[in-house]
């Protein structure tokens, strides 16, 4: 258990940023999947369910939830994905 009150302090404050980068890890996992599903079927909305991950993505990376080359990668093999159904 924590000593000083900063120590206290930190535990509470890292317990809410914990909460708010599962909400945020949450909804990237699940813009990703629907896209790579989507995607996958080659049925109509597959642009705009990539479009969403994206989104959702870049979202985690300026709130420093994921790292920026992490999303990069995330949305490059998204791309690919959806431009081989496309050709």
């Amino acid at each position: 258990m924590a000593n000083t009150s900063s120590a206290i302090k930190r535990i509470r404050s890292n317990e809410r940023k914990r909460q708010r980068n599962i909400l945020v890890r949450s909804k990237v996992r699940t813009a990703v999947k629907k896209a790579r599903s989507v995607v996958a079927e080659r049925a109509e909305g597959g642009a705009d369910a990539v479009k969403t991950a994206i989104s959702e993505l870049d979202r985690a990376a300026s709130k420093g939830v994921m790292h920026k080359n992490s999303v990069a990668r995330r949305k490059s093999r998204l791309m690919k994905k959806l431009n081989a159904i496309s050709n």
